[in-house]
């Protein structure tokens, strides 16, 4: 039998009666889009997906979340909502990227009316981008800044310390004589990253940028260029480089890990993150910073899932990579917590405090408290830099993800026009959200920082969650769902998959949405409260992706004919060329126009009549007679 030949390789020889008026003339070859790619390694997606879930989160969020709701026992709730809605939801994106071949935006050809979600999507990555870097950037400036035998946060007596300042070198050599009293006293390294790094002292509030910090600014610059030659020539040349930044990681916790154990008091800090308190099961704030942890944590909703695996082959096995990275970010999680909590653990001996006093979550752990226990390490330096180069890969990996799936998004939208200059698309992306990231180099940048990662993927990212989980199921359909992932992968979701795609999943976001509304708390930053226009402004971020649905319905419904009720009932309906994107994974009412027919019109004749049978060739038939069966019933 002969394979229908790629479009750019060979023109297709098609029945006169089938060819539409607008394709007669002219060469039809020159109607196909430049090719849009693929992995070029068996590894490369899986690494990617692991990069992209197992980021700076699991450092600095999950072990803070882990001590602070039960210890051990968070554990039980928190491998609980992983099954619940962590697999299912990753899963169900994974799906909807590989059997379609297109990205946030394109996919919703599976159900136009509902595009503004992909719209909104977009919208909240871009947003997420420009902090996410400003992050990175951050990491750069303290990995640079380790580059020396004596670490700049070490010590007091620096222009920037205040009188507040407490060495603790000075309080262990003995060589203060009176009573120190240090509740209210500031470390060397908590002056250092807020009157140093941010400067902040320069700003009065979030409205008072003051002047930008020329040298976190090149930081960003640094850390855009790095991002933008990763990226260059799309996932050809990202799947090789996450083979470095996604397995790296690794190698340096477990050598944190181990350094970490090994300090005196270290047990201290470990008992303190991992003693199960299980009285706090019984609080409903446990279970949703369970879901919101996972929710976060694996990156669904962001489409960075749905992107990747709109690159890989159509038969991939994703079912089984699904089980790996969701079960790996989870182990990853709690491994960095024992490397946090050991450090800890000695530091708070150190400086003969309890646990629960040093320890911080987010930017304060990053950038205050593990750098400060680092200067009490011999060969300070030296871990200070393995660190900071381990947060390095690890933001790394998720801002190509970030930018992968924008890129993707729009060139999917226009192949024909932006797919050939995908280089310099990539290039013009970085260089705006480059210029929108400068106010976060400002003196008051930091606030504009706190503003962007409150509210830029908030309830906004759970409503285009929980929006899309319903449409599948029950716009799409979850019968036709899991016979598009039979048609995939050979075999159909159990019952697992489609109570939680149909009833589970959408309920716990959908109570993570109320729990977030009900529990809503205005924005702070250590003792700064945010301005109420602050606060509207950043509830608009949130609002804006959540209105890019009805505004992307409205323009679903004008584009089509009839009444009001047939328009929506049509705009809802898959559009004609839905399916998979090769023509030899096309079977039954997936069999679409010829190459270069401007109709996109099923063709009423199987495929494998003119050749071209798939190498699922059971499978197919067998979908095929299912589909048959059910046309025939509903007739």
């Amino acid at each position: 039998l002969l394979y229908p030949m790629p479009c750019s390789l060979a023109q297709p020889v098609t029945p006169e009666l089938l060819v539409s008026p607008s394709s007669q003339d002219g060469d039809l070859g020159s109607e196909c889009p430049e090719d849009r790619g693929n992995w070029t390694g068996r590894l490369d997606f899986l690494l990617s997906c692991i990069g992209y879930c197992v980021g700076l989160g699991n450092v600095w969020r999950f072990p803070y979340r882990a001590y602070t709701n039960g210890g051990g026992a968070f554990l039980v709730p928190y491998f609980i909502m992983l099954a619940i809605c962590g697999i299912p939801i990753f899963f169900m994106e994974l799906s909807l990227g590989q059997f379609s071949s297109l990205g946030p935006l394109a996919v919703w050809k599976i159900s136009p009316l509902f595009k503004g979600v992909g719209m909104g999507t977009i919208l909240i990555v871009s947003l997420v981008a420009i902090y996410y870097n400003m992050i990175i950037a951050y990491v750069l400036f303290y990995l640079f800044a380790s580059l020396t035998s004596d670490l700049p946060w070490q010590h007091c007596g620096n222009w920037w310390n205040t009188d507040l300042c407490l060495d603790h070198h000075v309080i262990k050599a003995g060589n203060i004589t009176f009573p120190v009293n240090i509740t209210n006293t500031v470390s060397p390294s908590e002056e250092y990253w807020s009157r140093y790094v941010l400067h902040i002292q320069g700003s009065s509030g979030i409205g008072d940028p003051g002047r930008i910090r020329w040298n976190l600014c090149l930081c960003l610059l640094l850390s855009w260029t790095i991002v933008y030659l990763c990226i260059l020539k799309g996932v050809k040349s990202s799947g090789k480089v996450v083979y470095f930044t996604a397995t790296f990681p690794y190698l340096i916790l477990v050598m944190l890990l181990i350094r970490g154990v090994t300090l005196e008091g270290a047990w201290k800090g470990i008992r303190f993150y991992l003693t199960p308190q299980f009285d706090h099961l019984l609080s409903s704030k446990v279970w949703i910073e369970a879901a919101l942890q996972i929710f976060y944590s694996l990156g669904v909703g962001f489409g960075g899932l749905l992107t990747f695996a709109s690159y890989n082959t159509f038969h991939q096995n994703i079912y089984r990579d699904t089980f790996i990275v969701t079960l790996g970010n989870a182990i990853t999680s709690i491994l960095a917590g024992f490397a946090i909590f050991s450090v800890l653990g000695y530091m708070s001996q150190e400086l003969g405090v309890p646990v629960n006093q040093v320890a911080k979550a987010g930017p304060g752990l990053a950038f205050v408290v593990y750098p400060q226990a680092m200067t009490m390490l011999p060969l300070s330096p030296f871990w200070s830099f393995l660190f900071f180069f381990m947060l390095l890969t690890l933001g790394l990996d998720s801002q190509f993800a970030f930018m992968e799936t924008i890129v993707t998004a729009v060139t999917d939208e226009f192949p024909y026009y932006l797919r050939p200059k995908k280089a310099s698309f990539s290039a013009v992306i970085c260089i705006a959200l480059f210029l929108m990231g400068l106010i976060l180099t400002t003196e008051g940048g930091m606030y504009w920082l706190v503003l962007l990662d409150d509210y830029s993927a908030g309830f906004g990212l759970m409503v285009v969650v929980i929006t899309t989980c319903l449409v599948v199921t029950r716009v799409y359909g979850i019968k036709r769902f899991c016979r598009d992932i039979h048609m995939m992968l050979g075999f159909k979701p159990g019952p697992y998959f489609r109570a939680c795609w149909m009833v589970l999943s959408p309920a716990t976001m959908m109570a993570l949405l109320v729990y977030n509304i009900v529990k809503y708390q205005p924005s702070e930053y250590g003792s700064y409260r945010f301005p109420a226009w602050a606060e509207v402004l950043g509830i608009l971020m949130g609002v804006l992706s959540c209105l890019m649905i009805p505004i992307g319905m409205v323009v679903a419904v004008l584009q089509e004919e009839g009444t009001l009720w047939e328009r929506v009932q049509q705009a809802s309906r898959p559009a004609m060329d839905w399916g998979p994107s090769l023509e030899e994974n096309r079977t039954g009412l997936y069999v679409a126009s010829l190459p270069g027919s401007q109709s996109p019109k099923p063709l009423m004749v199987h495929m494998r009549k003119y050749g071209g049978i798939t190498s699922y060739e059971n499978t197919a038939i067998e979908v095929d007679r299912e589909m048959e069966e059910e046309e025939e019933s509903m007739m």
